[in-house]
């Protein structure tokens, strides 16, 4: 808002630089049986503003110039033009403009500094300047335009205009994260979804690692899809979604990335790391491009402390036949700087919600476990449902201290299928042998 305590000889005008829009109109058509007959639609013929062959579908072929200041969001490229016209009769001497931006945690400098030269205008002349500055906050930002000039009294002069604009958030990302359930790896699923006004265009969304961890977009492990590689973090590639990612406002993209741990990584189980940063980049309907990054995510592992002892399932197979024994190998790693021994308790499939039944020894003591030192070991179930069934889960008791109980119920997940029809046949068949003898 400007404050007008005299008139001044300089007039100062700001105007944003942004593309135009294709103008679309409301197609009014009709039957030629109606009342109108064909007056309607002669005049959607007509319109120079519908291309030729298409007029009933509202698609415009003209550019529409910008009407209002329209909206700013995260990662764009605010742009606009600063113009000073001399009013008056005279020549205006020692012109200066400068612009400021103001954000809620810093000041801009945007235009003009003290060693710049003075500019003389002459009557009804215009000098005109071009800012531009990448958006990188959300919230009210205030444009400070300041023009200072000597008055043909001598004495120095000057004035200000303020403007307002909000800038908001262009996209949404959800983060989820899941722990991969035969290793380490760590599964990052993103979900971007557009929150502006109108359609986008992503170019490239990608997940820049941390120097712990190696990615591997989903994405590029399925190439028979785009019948090519795919691999959404090289510059270039072929997408998932095709070579034109089109977002209409509030659709959502599901990304998913594996983070596999480096082999120089310290172990340190529980303790929350630094696993990377989204680099998104994407384009409006006019071609206008803009750019965001997202602060580096830290992964904490769900769950209490970090445990003793870790134990995994490294071997076991994805599907299995209903009712017929499968082996699996449990993996005991001792993570504290003490040996340990522990007594192995085989949990039944209701404690462990789990479909499958162990058939092995209720129980067994294992071996000593050094500071650091893994212990492998080959156990057997029987799946008893069909579908995906969770396997078995065990319960480990510290022989050193009583106390210390720990419950493993989630080792991973096996799909359980029936026979297949000739093997039924088979089994039909010995057991009607069996009953006529």
């Amino acid at each position: 808002m400007e404050v007008k305590d005299k008139e001044h000889p300089l007039t100062l005008k700001v105007m944003r630089l942004t593309r135009p829009s294709l103008f679309s109109s409301i197609s009014v058509t009709c039957d030629a049986r109606d009342l109108p007959a064909d007056l309607l639609n002669a005049d959607l013929r007509q319109d120079v503003a519908i291309p030729g062959g298409l007029p009933y579908t509202g698609i415009g072929q003209v550019l529409l110039l910008p009407q209002s200041f329209g909206n700013i969001y995260l990662g764009e490229t605010f742009s606009c033009c600063l113009c000073v016209h001399n009013n008056s009769s005279s020549a205006i001497q020692q012109v200066y403009i400068k612009a400021v931006l103001q954000i809620s945690t810093e000041r801009v400098d945007l235009l003009g500094t003290d060693t710049d030269e003075p500019q003389t205008l002459l009557p009804n002349a215009v000098t005109s300047s071009l800012i531009q500055h990448e958006v990188k906050d959300v919230g009210t930002h205030i444009l400070v335009c300041a023009v200072s000039y000597v008055s043909l009294a001598g004495e120095p002069q000057n004035f200000r205009k303020f403007y307002k604009f909000q800038v908001m958030k262009p996209i949404d990302i959800r983060t989820r994260f899941m722990s991969a359930q035969l290793s380490d790896d760590i599964l990052v699923e993103a979900g971007v979804e557009n929150i502006t006004s109108g359609p986008i265009c992503l170019e490239k969304v990608s997940l820049e690692p941390s120097p712990l961890y190696d990615v591997v977009a989903i994405d590029s492990l399925y190439p028979s899809v785009c019948n090519t590689s795919v691999d959404s973090s090289i510059p270039g590639c072929p997408s998932l979604f095709g070579p034109i990612n089109v977002l209409n406002p509030h659709d959502t993209r599901q990304y998913l990335y594996c983070l596999t741990p480096k082999s120089n990584r310290s172990s340190d189980a529980g303790a929350p790391s630094t696993v990377g940063k989204l680099d998104i980049v994407w384009r409006t309907n006019m071609g206008d491009r803009g750019r965001l990054q997202t602060s580096q995510f830290v992964h904490t592992p769900s769950g209490s402390p970090p445990a003793d002892v870790v134990v995994k399932v490294t071997q076991a197979p994805s599907s299995a036949t209903l009712e017929e024994s499968v082996s699996v190998t449990l993996s005991f790693f001792n993570t504290s700087e003490r040996a340990l021994q522990f007594r192995l308790e085989f949990l039944s499939g209701a404690a462990s919600e789990s479909g499958c039944e162990w058939h092995d020894a209720v129980s067994r003591t294992l071996p000593i476990l050094a500071a650091r030192q893994t212990h492998l070991l080959t156990a057997v179930f029987v799946p008893l449902r069909l579908g995906i069934q969770n396997i078995c889960g065990v319960r480990l008791r510290d022989l050193s201290n009583p106390t210390y109980i720990m419950d493993v119920t989630k080792f991973g997940q096996v799909l359980v299928v029936d026979r297949p029809p000739d093997e039924l046949h088979a089994v039909t068949g010995m057991i009607d042998q069996l009953t006529v003898c």
